[in-house]
């Protein structure tokens, strides 16, 4: 596995974090531009930035160089408590400033199976606002928060998601109880979706800074390879948490990789396509355009 790091030689935090992962090979670059052009040939797996470069810098590096997986991408934080077993995966915290409702619900998605794919636990997803069940009255943005549950919950029948929520009654079994007892979640949460960039961003630097939870990335999701863009800020357990993050991201990547090889020839002949079609996942992937 190749990872390229621009800031490797010349930061003491990337450096430290590196020598955690000597299986991982490490790559580095002068710059932005020639890190993402690493990426794009192949010659790296993947990308972690952003601790001597602003978000902004990083972000546009990647859109500017690397495909995207579906129409857009987005952002997560991984959240792991340093003391417990608390953990929690936010989105989006770094990229989209107003999401559409089909944005939202891309968040929603590659989210959820970036938890999946990291903690190896179902999703149970929380969309969060200053509402609950509609205690805040009517708005356009409830109204997108609804459909894309809606949508979701069409979808991915197997994931618990519901909303609108505040965060107490997303995350405190005892205040769900109060609020809204008849929600599946039941106060008990592990990825929290905020309406907007502004709510994403604060939140998750109150975990960080108040919470005392150590974040990884942000994972940038959406293009073919997952990569990360740390904060300028990052400590050095953020970092590794990072990093650890994006190894297993590839590693699940890979594995989903062969799976499907493996699934498309074995629906190679009529009567196996006729089977695949009757199977939701290889359906869905067919409707995408996937082979």
């Amino acid at each position: 596995m190749k990872i390229v790091f621009p800031e490797l030689i010349e930061n003491p935090v990337a450096r430290e974090a590196a020598a955690h992962f000597p299986d991982i090979d490490w790559l580095t670059a002068d710059n932005l531009d020639s890190a993402v052009e690493m990426v794009k040939s192949g010659v790296a797996d993947s990308m972690v930035s952003g601790l001597d470069y602003s978000s902004r810098d990083v972000v546009v590096a990647f859109k500017n160089h690397l495909p995207l997986a579906s129409n857009y991408f987005s952002s997560c934080f991984i959240c792991e408590h340093p003391t417990d077993d608390t953990h929690l995966t936010l989105a989006d915290g770094g990229i989209n400033k107003q999401p559409t409702a089909e944005q939202l619900y891309t968040i929603v998605e590659d989210t959820a199976i970036t938890h999946t794919d990291y903690f190896g636990e179902s999703p149970r997803i929380a969309m969060l606002s200053y509402s609950t069940y509609g205690s805040g009255g009517k708005n356009p943005d409830l109204d997108k928060i609804h459909t894309v549950i809606e949508k979701i919950r069409n979808h991915h029948p197997d994931w618990t998601i519901d909303g609108e929520m505040q965060l107490d009654a997303a995350t405190r079994p005892e205040v769900a109880t109060k609020k809204i007892p008849d929600s599946p979640l039941r106060g008990t949460a592990n990825i929290l979706i905020t309406p907007d960039l502004n709510s994403g961003n604060i939140l998750y630097k109150s975990l960080e800074h108040f919470g005392g939870f150590t974040i990884a990335g942000p994972i940038i999701q959406g293009f073919t390879v997952p990569l990360a863009d740390l904060s300028r800020g990052s400590t050095i357990a953020d970092v590794k948490l990072t990093i650890d993050v994006i190894r297993m991201l590839l590693s699940r990547d890979h594995t989903r990789q062969r799976n499907e090889a493996s699934e498309s020839r074995a629906c190679s002949g009529f009567r196996a396509r006729q089977r695949c079609l009757e199977n939701p996942r290889q359906r869905e992937r067919n409707e995408r355009g996937a082979p």
